[in-house]
């Protein structure tokens, strides 16, 4: 019986399926990809934002030629912790991070501007990346969540998304530099600006002067939500 010719593995002048790689200057086999189901990327800012941090922090640590359980004890953690916290295993809590850029001796400025977000460049907070910060003077029910964060020595601006609920214990009120605006997403409240009162719902602003005493005076409904960006002008440090 005569031998059966071999199919061609494709057809004369096709090499099979490729693509081309991200400077759009060779091409490569979709075999010879890691994972062919994903577009290569070399993109570091796609890490997540703990990740990154993590890798800020580690490096300040090395170069200070500190080792895991010097960093760890003056921040108050255990060196398993921190060691997840520098892999991205594990994301620091606003209070952890704010213990460990002290053990570092650096500052939210410096860890934030060396997330090495090249200048020009869009900042974009995934939602997973959102940090929930607590501020002077709240506590049980609120909650604030920073959406973008400092990028250079000065800071220019702080954006809030606050929820607040009946859980409030105390309302608080506010005095600092700068200029105010609120949008009200959700619920009912009465909101005290010096010695005036305003009636918020959703859909409305109000801009104020952030150095007259301020804050929110009665909820109308079990839970509150708000935008709310402080704009710092000339900036203020980090």
């Amino acid at each position: 019986m005569a031998n059966k010719k071999a199919k061609p593995t494709s057809a004369p002048g096709k090499a099979g399926k490729t693509r081309k790689d991200k400077d759009n200057s060779k091409v490569m086999p979709l075999a010879e990809c890691d994972h062919p189901e994903l577009e290569p990327t070399n993109d570091e800012d796609e890490a997540p934002l703990g990740k990154r941090l993590g890798q800020v922090m580690r490096q300040h640590r090395l170069h200070n030629h500190l080792t895991l359980a010097d960093v760890a004890g003056g921040a108050g953690i255990s060196s398993a912790m921190l060691s997840r916290i520098e892999t991205g295993a594990a994301t620091a809590s606003f209070d952890t991070l704010t213990r460990l850029v002290k053990t570092l001796g650096i500052t939210f400025s410096t860890l934030f501007r060396e997330l090495e977000v090249p200048q020009g460049r869009a900042q974009h907070i995934k939602a997973r990346d959102t940090m929930e910060v607590v501020r002077s003077g709240t506590r049980k029910g609120y909650v604030y969540r920073l959406l973008a964060f400092n990028q250079g020595p000065h800071k220019l601006f702080d954006p809030f998304l606050i929820t607040m609920d009946h859980e409030s214990e105390v309302y608080p009120r506010f005095e600092h530099p700068g200029i105010e605006f609120m949008y009200i997403l959700e619920g009912k409240m009465e909101y005290r600006h010096g010695n005036q009162l305003y009636m918020l719902e959703p859909g409305d602003t109000l801009t104020f002067p952030g150095e007259i005493e301020h804050g929110p005076e009665k909820l109308f409904n079990d839970q509150v939500t708000f935008l709310d960006v402080i704009v710092y002008g000339d900036g203020k440090p980090g």
